[in-house]
């Protein structure tokens, strides 16, 4: 029994003379275990108070606002390719040439019909003419008059489908010179010259995609719709930004154009697109990109790096550094975030100093020996005194 006692007491001795890592050893109270008195070595940042730009994000697809499939509309063989692969060009720029002279004779056999059927209308006009004189004297008689009058109908007709005979002989003619419906980017050539074209072939001789402007397609939940909605349902133009796979560079930025008219039941999701200049051509089609809606900007709000936020049982908090060098915890709440920063909107204030680094060894009023701000670049021995 009394070996027991003796143990407690020296155990409880010890727990009491043990120093910790945040309290010098010659102090009085309850020390911590493990560590020495020394300060803790951190790095802090500087609570920053700025503009704010709040985004959401999403994944989008780039779709071209047209895209055209160029097929020969008559037959024939394909004399002259006027374009290069890869080319920019313009509406009604000459893309091919198809051989044009079976359409040239088409053409000109309906106007020779079209000829001949107009002398024969002039012959039968001339006659009515005449069977009305001779009629009125009563020479001939009403049947002869009414026949002749039918058979210039007749010829008036013939004449009309004539005439549209040669239009469309004519507009066989002009299909043979394939022109650039749209403005646009030319992909690769399907068809060479000396193949033979049939009409609205099923492989088209290339395809023309419009890539300014371009649009991006993509979704929010619908969690996030009210404050995108009811700005762009009051006209004003909510920027978007296009990033790369890796969200490092910044490819385009434009505006919303338009919403979709229902949500997706399956997903709880509403499809948007946003249109691009894309004066720099960086979004292709079908590309995948990272999405940035700016919904609002906050003008005055308090900003930390996010790395220097902690969480425990009792929510948010920071190491906050005082006049002393004593680190201070401090309960925050957060507001928006975009990655590296994090708004707080309440328990800090501009001009604070918030510990980023070396947090795993602090208590609160533990010393702190400040060895780095944010961003700059330490020297070999601050290096290796946060890494103990």
């Amino acid at each position: 029994m009394m070996v027991c006692i003796c143990i407690v007491v020296v155990m409880a001795v010890a727990w009491w003379l043990w120093p910790s890592a945040d309290q010098p050893s010659q102090q009085g109270g309850r020390p911590g275990f493990g560590g020495s008195g020394a300060a803790v070595p951190v790095r802090v940042a500087d609570v920053d108070q700025r503009p704010f730009e709040v985004f959401h994000k999403a994944l989008g697809t780039v779709t071209p606002l047209n895209t055209v499939n160029v097929r020969s509309r008559v037959a024939g063989e394909l004399m002259e390719v006027h374009f290069t692969e890869g080319q920019r060009v313009e509406a009604g720029q000459l893309l091919a040439v198809i051989d044009p002279r079976p359409y040239q004779v088409a053409l000109n056999q309906a106007q020779g019909m079209l000829q001949q059927n107009q002398a024969l209308l002039r012959n039968a006009q001339v006659d009515l003419d005449r069977y009305k004189g001779l009629f009125a004297e009563d020479s001939i008689a009403r049947q002869t008059l009414d026949t002749q009058q039918a058979q210039v109908e007749q010829y008036r007709g013939t004449l009309a489908s004539d005439q549209a005979a040669v239009e469309e002989a004519r507009l066989n003619l002009e299909y043979t010179r394939i022109h650039s419906p749209i403005e646009g980017r030319l992909g690769l050539r399907q068809l060479d010259v000396g193949n033979l074209l049939t009409a609205n072939a099923e492989t088209p001789l290339v395809v023309i995609t419009q890539t300014q402007p371009i649009a991006v397609s993509f979704t929010l939940p619908e969690g996030h719709l009210t404050p995108v909605v009811s700005r762009f349902r009051q006209g004003e133009a909510l920027v978007v930004q296009a990033w790369d796979r890796g969200e490092r560079e910044l490819l385009a930025e434009g505006v919303l154009q338009s919403l979709d008219n229902q949500i997706d039941a399956a997903t709880g999701t509403l499809r948007l697109k946003a249109q691009f200049d894309n004066n720099d051509e960086l979004l292709l089609p079908n590309q995948f990109v990272n999405v940035r809606l700016r919904v609002q900007t906050l003008d005055d709000a308090v900003v930390v790096p996010s790395a220097s936020i902690q969480y425990g049982a009792r929510g948010a908090f920071v190491y906050v550094v005082d006049e002393q060098s004593l680190a201070r915890i401090r309960s925050v709440e957060l507001g928006p975030a975009d990655g590296a920063l994090t708004v707080v909107l309440g328990g800090l204030a501009g001009g604070d100093r918030v510990v980023m680094e070396g947090t795993d060894r602090l208590r609160d009023g533990s010393a702190v020996d400040v060895v780095g701000r944010a961003g700059e670049a330490l020297e070999e021995p601050a290096v290796e005194r946060l890494g103990r």
